[in-house]
């Protein structure tokens, strides 16, 4: 197979398994088709106003100041005399989108619901609002039209600000809270003077909904204990209190509207969320008005936590809540059907209401739940053969036929308590069974992918010891079926797979999950040969040397698995790697490289053991990192004038890019001042960051295509673009890493040296833009799988070296705020994104290096480099795992995603690499430009 197709195959099936894990893992459980469930009894509230504080976390609300006053003086009065509180617990991942989504439409979106974004994206689903009679909603450009769009008819009014409001660098981010109270009270006034919107607004099943975004922002720009967020809790407070006078007064105090304050999820320390710390899933709720449970006292409840006598509310009741249990709360308040794809559970110890009508609203809810097991049996029934299907066990159609007589009986013989409790076990009951019919074809899909990712290991490591190990397949078929033959079996047997898959009506991605282990297979069992001649060489090979190098190997894999687990098993490594240099016996031919090395890796071994989140910005860090660069480069420029001598214009280029580096610095250390003294960010350096990133793909394409020329270019136009994306320490990292980078060239050309394998004399000479010589491209050797580990160990450790990019919540918005300080998801996530991939870049350039020093072809390191990507990704596979805490499921799969993208990021940005570093823009005397 050629170079280019296997290339080609590689990816896509690599794409096929990074897929994978979505079908069998992130697959939506919404379905269709449902009954909506009315209670038969009147309502205690004829409208509802919900509050949404946008990131605030539960303990910043309810923690009063050390003198024992509180910043929420109205709701803490509601707490303490009027309503109900207590702690909803979100669910990962904590993002705007699936927590008002848990919150409105009590449904739980899939993890990749992320990835729908935030902006005018409508639900697929019911919700709260499009059960009601009229909703109206002030807030947020990005939250609202998702409930308005994904709404049947036109009774969901939004009024929204501009997106550019939503500004990290506003003086005041609370403004955009002020904006909704403001908006809220122009609308019930105005509403006083228009006849028709005063008809609607005193119609039953109403719902005002308020999105205040203020404390996300003012907790992503000035943290969560900052004065700013702390004061805009305050600001919320008194807002509340106010709208909630204008409602009571514009109603006639009629003791028909209920309130709900909360969170869509809370927020850490240094201003992220995303992921599952206590600080992001707890957020607070508090419930008051007609039909709500007044304030009760209580000293014997239990809860592990601590909170209560922290916040000074250990002798008030607690009613904790999962986020999705909110949806069917409102619903009760005001009489509508519970959404149809809700899987909340109403809380009853918020109601204020009789016994029936909580057994009744009970029997509503589990109805509803049952609803949509029933839709679920239904599909998996239909789509699996008779013999094959196994049903629900709890849970049969006779069983579900008995839960609804039984449960009508003892409600209308006033059984209430017994009733209630019968429908919470059923509801309990389909909720596992929604689980069992969701993930009912996980096993099976799971071993498919699981024999196709074997079978593709298998092949490459048949193609590397066929090319490479000089073992050919001899020409008699050694005892095998004729290739003929073989080619009818695997075609017999994908056929037989297909008319199973098309007689249960699969869909279409299960055919490839099923049949792409078939030709993989079939290229496998081809090569036997190969495989007989390994076994009869095997007398004549060094078996204790291949012995050693299998078990270094494997573990230096399983430290490498373990790293994605605890970031210092990466320091462990590289003190490890520290005494290669000693233990191969080059310390003895070039002891200064050895020091170099044995340095570096120390230096920087202390990286994985700095905290990876919640460091204060300190840019002065990034100062000394722009510092150090610049010294490297000068100091290689220096001592390489007579040995290595530039063209005028390459130095030109290089002072250049050394000014572009000092030049960053200051515009970081000018923009985090402007932005302490909320002047906002200035165009000017705006201007120059995004100059810079553009112009770093370009510049070192001007540059020479000598080796270390190349890559110093390389390196200068990178580090300007990370230390505008830096906050800190981590502006260190590319510096310290480059270091050793450069003495791995070096000290791998030496070791080649040492064992004659090497006809260069100096790297000095070594040129990118010179095609290898074909002739004198050797074998692979043992040392060769020790410098593909190394690749992917500094791969890992580009990766983790500077933060746990596992975690969505290790990301600091403060770092793109050179570029620009308006929310955007997706402008901010690329340019985060590409500050995680220049380390990987300059660790794929070094890598491109060795190849073009060694003389070794890239097809013969790259498939060694897959094969030892693909055994890591084969172990966090089998880790994946969908039960425990939300943080421990969300990491598992986080870890598989990551090393699934980096096998193919390997595969795409070896292509760039390849072009940064070989390819060069040449511009002559008649300005023509073109690559050599």
């Amino acid at each position: 197979m050629k170079m280019v197709t296997f290339f080609v195959v590689g990816l896509l099936v690599h794409i096929v398994f990074f897929v994978s894990i979505f079908d069998i893992y992130f697959t939506s459980p919404l379905v269709h088709g449902m009954t909506p469930q009315y209670v038969p009894l009147p309502p205690p509230a004829k409208r509802l106003v919900l509050f949404v504080a946008d990131g605030l976390r539960a303990d910043s609300f309810y923690k009063p100041h050390v003198n024992g006053s509180t910043r929420v003086p109205f709701l803490r009065n509601i707490i303490e005399k009027k309503g109900m509180w207590g702690i909803s617990h979100t669910r990962v991942p904590t993002e705007s989108r699936p927590g008002h989504v848990a919150l409105i439409a009590g449904f739980y979106e899939d993890v990749s619901a992320v990835a729908k974004g935030w902006k005018e994206n409508p639900v697929e689903f019911d919700s709260v609002f499009n059960e009601s009679r009229h909703t109206w909603s002030w807030g947020s450009p990005d939250i609202l039209p998702m409930f308005a769009k994904g709404a049947t008819g036109d009774h969901v009014y939004t009024h929204s600000y501009p997106a550019v409001n939503e500004d990290f660098a506003s003086t005041d981010a609370s403004t955009l809270d002020t904006w909704v109270f403001d908006e809220v009270k122009a609308f019930f006034k105005y509403a006083k003077e228009n006849e028709t919107l005063l008809s609607r607004l005193h119609q039953d099943q109403n719902v005002f909904f308020l999105h205040l975004l203020g404390l996300d922002t003012n907790g992503h720009a000035h943290r969560p204990l900052s004065a700013e967020y702390m004061d805009n809790i305050g600001l919320v407070d008194a807002g509340i209190a106010e709208i909630v006078s204008i409602v009571e007064e514009f109603f006639g105090h009629d003791d028909s509207t209920a309130y709900i304050f909360t969170s869509d999820h809370g927020m850490t320390s240094w201003g992220s969320h995303g992921a599952g710390l206590p600080s992001e899933t707890l957020t607070p709720l508090v419930a008051w008005g007609a039909g709500v449970q007044a304030a009760q006292r209580d000293i014997s409840q239990h809860y592990e936590d601590d909170y209560m006598r922290e916040w000074k509310l250990d002798t008030l009741k607690r009613v904790d809540v999962n986020q999705a249990d909110i949806a069917p709360l409102m619903s009760s308040l005001i009489g509508v059907p519970i959404p149809l794809n809700s899987v909340g559970v109403l809380p009853l110890n918020y109601l204020n209401n009789t016994q029936r009508f909580k057994a009744e609203s009970m029997y509503a809810n589990s109805i509803q739940i049952l609803e949509q097991f029933k839709v679920k049996m239904s599909q998996k029934k239909e789509t699996t053969l008779s013999f094959l299907f196994t049903p629900f066990p709890p849970l049969t159609e006779s069983a579900q036929q008995n839960f609804v007589r039984n449960a009508r009986v003892l409600i209308d013989m006033g059984q209430f308590d017994k009733a209630i409790r019968l429908c919470e076990g059923t509801i309990t009951q389909a909720m596992e069974g929604l689980t069992y019919y969701h993930t009912y074809d996980r096993y099976f899909l799971g071993a498919s992918v699981v024999l196709g990712f074997v079978g593709w290991t298998s092949y490459v490591v048949l193609v590397i010891l066929k090319t490479h190990a000089s073992l050919r397949k001899p020409p008699g078929h050694r005892g095998m079926i004729s290739s003929r033959g073989l080619g009818r079996t695997f075609m017999s047997l994908g056929l037989a797979t297909t008319i199973f898959l098309m007689i249960q009506c699969s869909p279409w991605m299960y055919y490839i999950y099923c049949l792409l282990p078939i030709p993989v297979w079939y290229c496998v069992f081809k090569e036997f040969g190969t495989f007989a001649d390994l076994i009869s060489s095997i007398p004549s090979l060094p078996l204790s040397k291949c012995f050693g190098y299998f078990v270094l190997v494997s573990l230096g894999i399983e430290l490498l698995v373990l790293s994605f687990f605890y970031r210092a098993m990466l320091s462990v490594g590289l003190i490890v790697l520290a005494g290669w240099p000693i233990v191969s016996g080059l310390t003895e031919k070039s002891k200064s490289r050895t020091v170099s090395w044995i340095l570096s890796c120390l230096c920087l071994a202390l990286f994985p053991l700095m905290p990876v989140v919640g460091r204060e910005p300190n840019v002065t860090l990034v100062t000394c990192a722009a510092a150090m660069m610049l010294f490297n480069a000068s100091s290689y420029l220096w001592s390489t004038r007579k040995v290595t001598p530039l063209h005028r214009k390459d130095l030109q280029i290089f002072f250049c890019q050394m000014a572009t580096v000092a030049l960053c610095a200051y515009v970081l250390t000018s923009t985090h001042s402007s932005l302490q003294r909320k002047e906002g960010l200035p165009l000017v350096n705006q201007i120059i960051s995004w100059s810079t990133l553009i112009s770093s793909f370009v510049v070192p394409l001007l540059s020479s295509t000598r080796l270390f020329h190349r890559l110093l270019s390389i390196l200068l136009s990178l580090v300007s673009t990370f230390l505008l994306l830096s906050t800190g320490c981590e502006a260190l990292f590319p510096p310290v890493l480059s270091c050793l980078m450069f003495v791995w060239i070096n000290i791998e050309q030496e070791a080649l040296q040492s064992k004659g394998a090497s006809s260069r004399s100096h790297l000095s000479s070594t040129d990118f833009s010179d095609s290898i010589d074909i002739t004198k491209i050797r074998q692979l050797r043992l040392d060769d799988i020790r410098r593909s580990y190394f690749f992917v160990f500094f791969i890992i450790m580009a990766f983790f070296g500077t933060g746990n990019i596992a975690s969505i919540n290790s990301f600091d918005p403060a770092s793109v705020y050179c570029f620009l300080t308006v929310f955007n998801p997706f402008i901010m996530g690329a340019l985060m994104m590409w500050k995680v991939l220049i380390p990987f870049v300059i660790v794929m350039c070094t890598f491109e290096s060795i190849q073009v020093s060694t003389q070794l072809s890239s097809r013969s390191l790259f498939l060694i480099v897959l094969v030892i990507s693909d055994l890591m990704a084969l172990h966090f596979f089998f880790l994946v795992q969908d039960y425990g805490s939300w943080l421990d499921i969300g990491t598992s799969i986080s870890h598989y995603v990551i090393v699934m993208s980096m096998t193919i990021f390997l595969m795409v940005l070896s292509v760039f690499t390849h072009i940064l570093t070989s390819k060069r823009i040449l511009v002559g005397r008649r300005m023509k430009m073109h690559f050599r």
